[in-house]
């Protein structure tokens, strides 16, 4: 069943761009797709690193209204890193990206690609309706392959049981593993363009192509 994502009024009135792309589907997750990492290697971490170089990572488009964003929530930027910027960073440094399922390595490549943040999510462990608000007042949760993780202030996604995601980095509630079968992506603008229509298609693409996504429906949530 499609989830039902709305945007907390308090978040759209301090940054009224919130918007979020959503590409939910079946797939079959597998440990790594080789092909993806080809185009990873020869096309993508080239053109990032030349986007890096002509903008300097932290006036990449989108990353830039990202940081903006974070601001205006009244979190620094450069100490909680939207999650597009922090992948970008790698692959600037030469480290690459890490190596995790054929799922998240192609949510990061829409990530990167689009320099939006990108977060994937096990739908059987969601709640039918979510929402993209402002972390409140000492809220934390467990983020993955970390401790606790203090997300107030931060966008985050959350159910009815509490916060499961952000565009920074995510809980371990809804991580995506090899037993994963329904998969909500979600892709985080606080950019007022057409980037993220953009995103939402490529994303499709990518998702069909390299974690063999099928029965994809997509929208934004506004």
């Amino acid at each position: 069943m499609r989830k039902v994502l709305c945007i907390d009024r308090d978040m759209k009135r301090i940054w009224p761009a919130a918007r979020v792309g959503c590409i939910q589907y079946m797939a079959d997750v597998e440990k790594k797709n080789e092909e993806l990492w080809a185009y990873l290697k020869k096309e993508v971490f080239k053109r990032v690193k030349d986007a890096v170089f002509d903008y300097g990572v932290s006036e990449i488009p989108n990353v830039r209204e990202s940081r903006t964003a974070y601001k205006a929530f009244g979190k620094d930027p450069s100490r909680y890193r939207v999650s597009s910027e922090a992948l970008i960073r790698r692959i600037a440094q030469g480290k690459g990206l890490y190596e995790v399922n054929t799922v998240v390595d192609a949510n990061n490549l829409i990530s990167v690609e689009s320099g939006f943040s990108v977060g994937s999510y096990d739908a059987a462990k969601i709640g039918g309706e979510l929402v993209f608000r402002v972390g409140k007042e000492g809220e934390m949760y467990k983020g993955i392959g970390k401790e606790q993780i203090k997300i107030e202030g931060l966008p985050v996604l959350a159910d009815s049981e509490g916060a499961v995601g952000s565009s920074t980095s995510d809980s371990e509630r809804a991580m995506i593993t090899e037993n994963t079968k329904e998969v909500l992506t979600l892709i985080y603008s606080f950019s007022d363009n057409g980037d993220l229509e953009k995103a939402l298609d490529h994303g499709k693409r990518y998702l069909e192509k390299y974690a063999f996504a099928r029965e994809i429906e997509a929208w934004v949530a506004e």
